[in-house]
């Protein structure tokens, strides 16, 4: 790929000023939502309203191809991108020729904003066109673009330096770009190669040189490497393995049920560093006779390595909501006699073994040698998550929390000091006219939006723990006020401390 017209495209992207919240000016919050919705009349209507007697502004003119999926004539296409041109653009493979000598979108490129611990910036990401371009289901090796699940995988990305990283499955690359912000060099692997020559030109488009692309599946193409940050948005939807259901190379890994997820779990530790992380979503089945949560776990403990697990369950869903959700990902759209078709095949797939719902979350795993390692699987349904965008920096935090407090052993834990995080409150509710309150929770207002149930020992722990006094002396107080033995107070307040440590909830003082 020459780099000469990639150069031209960037000067023209940045000139028109192609970005996140200037295109957002062009049509507004409401058609922003109804984007989202899959409706592109609001953002239509409100681009012709905008346009003047001079024409049609260059940045109007690429939302419109590129984001829109719109045609353009040749004018406003060399208006747009006049370094690169209009037949630049179409040997690039951004756009092609209409029968009536105007231009269309090949390609979805659109600007891109993030945010993360070690600050902000933007890209430019080209994928597939959608199903709202196409005005079709998508084929089956459609290159997806920016989604949810990939800010939600990028949000979560622990933000410390490391040497070296690998993105597993890189699809349109932007795994890999957030990567090449904390690790020297990455590997980006895909089993498709249309995906590794989109992900490659996001790379150059955005001037990233550190990311090396290989074809192959899975782990094949890093057999005996190591690497200390593994990053994947795996093929980890469960579709039907029948004749005539659509298999998605972006989303769906060839595999019965889970299986997919379950290896990546068993085999990740042989590609990681000592304490390298690996860092992914997935999904996974709750069956009649077993829970989901006990299956990831044991998938744990048939990792090829040992490793500490965190596993953050998001939401479950049942089959029918699972089918109905991926076959209108895939662009068929529900009532039809496709539809119909498709959600039979997925409820036929779920009884044939007992499938009773689909989990989503967060896979945090980390290479250890210790004797006792690591292990927390939790539900956090509903509100986990809530803000992507700082979750890395709050999992690196616990991680380190953890790590400090489980070194210590009860002795010495009580003569360290602990700090109560700023970001969390206490809330108390009583019955009309009691003094004392009927219950009492700390909030998380950040990270993971906890909120810990506390009584009246630990409350008043919590509330003792500025950092001036050690626990062992804020225990003996509390014991000494409400008149029961400091040993066993501090027996049945520290594992509770411990937990509220691995929170995030109390830190080590500094």
């Amino acid at each position: 790929m020459d780099q000469r017209p990639i150069d031209l495209l960037r000067a023209d992207l940045t000139t028109a000023g192609y970005t996140v919240e200037r295109v957002r000016g062009l049509w507004g919050e409401m058609a922003e939502a109804a984007l989202h919705r899959s409706n592109r009349v609001v953002a239509i209507r409100a681009l012709d309203a905008r346009q003047g007697t001079e024409g049609v502004e260059p940045v109007a003119t690429l939302a419109r191809l590129f984001i829109l999926g719109l045609p353009a004539d040749v004018d406003a296409v060399s208006r747009a991108l006049p370094t690169l041109g209009a037949d630049g653009a179409v040997e690039l493979g951004l756009l092609s020729r209409a029968d009536d000598g105007g231009l269309r979108p090949a390609l979805d490129l659109r600007p891109y904003a993030w945010v993360d611990a070690n600050g902000s910036g933007a890209w430019w990401i080209a994928s597939d066109l959608g199903e709202l371009a196409l005005g079709h289901e998508l084929g089956e090796e459609h290159v997806l673009g920016v989604g949810g699940a990939s800010m939600t995988l990028s949000g979560i990305i622990l933000p410390e330096r490391v040497g070296s990283a690998l993105d597993l499955g890189t699809g349109c690359g932007i795994q890999a770009l957030h990567l090449s912000r904390i690790a020297d060099r990455v590997v980006a692997t895909d089993i498709s190669e249309r995906a590794l020559e989109l992900a490659a030109l996001n790379a150059r488009l955005n001037g990233i040189d550190s990311i090396e692309f290989r074809l192959g599946s899975m782990f094949e193409p890093v057999t005996g490497e190591r690497f200390d940050r593994i990053v994947s948005n795996p093929p980890f939807v469960i579709t039907p393995r029948m004749e005539g259901v659509p298999n998605y190379e972006y989303r769906d890994g060839g595999l019965v049920g889970d299986a997919l997820v379950e290896s990546v779990f068993v085999e990740a530790a042989l590609h990681l560093t000592e304490d390298g992380v690996a860092q992914f979503l997935g999904n996974w089945e709750y069956r009649a006779r077993t829970d989901g949560l006990d299956r990831v776990a044991d998938w744990v403990e048939h990792s090829r390595e040992t490793v500490d697990a965190w596993v953050i369950e998001r939401e479950v869903q049942d089959p029918a909501e699972y089918a109905e959700t991926w076959i209108r990902d895939g662009g068929t759209r529900a009532g039809t006699a496709e539809f119909e078709r498709l959600a039979a095949a997925w409820l036929d797939d779920f009884a044939s073994r007992s499938v009773t719902g689909v989990g989503f979350g967060y896979v945090l795993l980390r290479r250890t040698d210790s004797a006792t390692p690591m292990r927390r699987f939790e539900r956090l349904h509903g509100h986990a998550g809530s803000n992507s965008a700082g979750l890395g920096a709050h999992l690196a935090v616990c991680l380190a929390a953890h790590d400090w407090q489980v070194a210590l052993d009860d002795q010495a834990l009580l003569r360290e000091r602990v700090v109560l995080a700023g970001d969390v409150t206490e809330e108390r509710h009583y019955w009309p006219g009691d003094e004392d309150p009927t219950a009492m929770h700390l909030r998380q207002g950040g990270g993971l939006a906890r909120s810990v149930g506390v009584d009246t020992g630990l409350a008043g722990l919590v509330g003792a723990c500025d950092g001036e006094l050690a626990l062992g002396a804020i225990v003996d107080a509390i014991a000494q006020l409400v008149e029961v033995d400091a040993v066993e107070l501090g027996d049945e307040l520290l594992p509770r401390v411990r937990a509220l440590i691995d929170d995030g909830i109390l830190l080590p003082a500094v």
